[in-house]
């Protein structure tokens, strides 16, 4: 007898049919083909096991507990791809209009204001995935996932900047993921709004293909006046995501293996500083922000 197990993704559902001797990475192979989220990038959240532990790849699906009617969320980008480490985005030239899709986005997507903007305030814009997130990871509690010193971090960002979560995902992920890790409603610091994919836009490059981007310009337009070119950074550690906006773009490291990184990880420590640094400055256009880790050296030494 089969078992029937139902996925929720990116705003649809699935129920995958499998056989009680079949794994969780044979389930993981059936929704790569239904979704093109590579098996390596899915996660499947909420999946035990009948005695309560953590199911992993090997688990067979008649160890699982499946309960009637209630369906798992997975998450997980469709590509993992991203613009070479030595190439800059600002050279690659975009071969369409996205600027008329940008028109449609700003169009049909409502923004749900969680924070107003405060007068004054810098724009950050951050991701999720890999970003302050480890989403490959083996570790599954929100304080394993989460990249280290990421609420402290938060709290001296929000001291000079409004800060905006946008990812590549689903609404409803990007909720559920920032309520776990403890980011919505922390009393140190508010969040204006999140993003997903839904103000993305698609490009096409004549190297990397047809993918989708973060244009800074539908926050822009959406906070008219509050937000600017000068006044706005975006961590991301996929290049590729402000390709349209290179100037606002920082390359943070990517978040993984977080449950061997955890000791050493220090990114955000840094990032922190040189926030903080730049924060006095009246815009952020001439910063070269791929060079983050000198500015902050530069800045103490200046300040000795």
């Amino acid at each position: 007898m089969s078992v029937e197990i139902g996925i929720k993704w990116s705003g649809k559902e699935f129920v995958v049919k499998l056989d009680p001797t079949e794994t969780v990475l044979q389930l993981k192979h059936k929704l790569e083909s239904e979704t093109n989220v590579l098996a390596k990038r899915q996660k499947i959240l909420g999946l035990k096991t009948k005695d309560g532990k953590q199911a992993t790849d090997e688990s067979s699906v008649g160890e699982l507990q499946i309960k009637p009617n209630v369906k798992f969320m997975m998450m997980g980008c469709v590509d993992d791809f991203d613009i070479g480490a030595d190439e800059s985005v600002a050279n690659i030239a975009v071969q369409d209009r996205p600027e008329d899709k940008l028109a449609r986005r700003l169009k049909s997507v409502e923004v749900k204001i969680l924070s107003p903007p405060r007068p004054g305030k810098k724009c950050l814009v951050i991701d999720i995935d890999y970003t302050i997130f480890d989403l490959g990871s083996t570790a599954e509690r929100p304080e394993e996932l989460a990249r280290p010193y990421l609420h402290e971090f938060l709290t001296s960002a929000y001291e000079s900047y409004d800060i905006i979560i946008w990812s590549a995902t689903s609404k409803k992920w990007v909720e559920v993921k920032m309520k776990e890790l403890g980011v919505l409603g922390n009393p140190a610091y508010n969040i204006v709004c999140l993003l997903d994919h839904t103000a993305m836009v698609t490009v096409h490059t004549e190297k990397y293909g047809v993918f989708d981007c973060k244009p800074l310009q539908f926050i822009w337009e959406k906070f008219p006046g509050q937000y600017t070119e000068a006044n706005t950074i975006m961590l991301d550690d996929l290049k590729r995501n402000y390709i349209m906006n290179p100037q606002q773009g920082l390359v943070i490291r990517p978040f993984r293996k977080a449950h061997l990184t955890r000791g050493s990880d220090r990114e955000l420590l840094g990032l922190m500083a040189y926030l903080a640094a730049i924060a006095p400055l009246d815009s952020l256009e001439e910063l070269d922000h791929s060079r983050w880790e000198r500015y902050i050296e530069k800045h103490k030494r200046q300040r000795q």
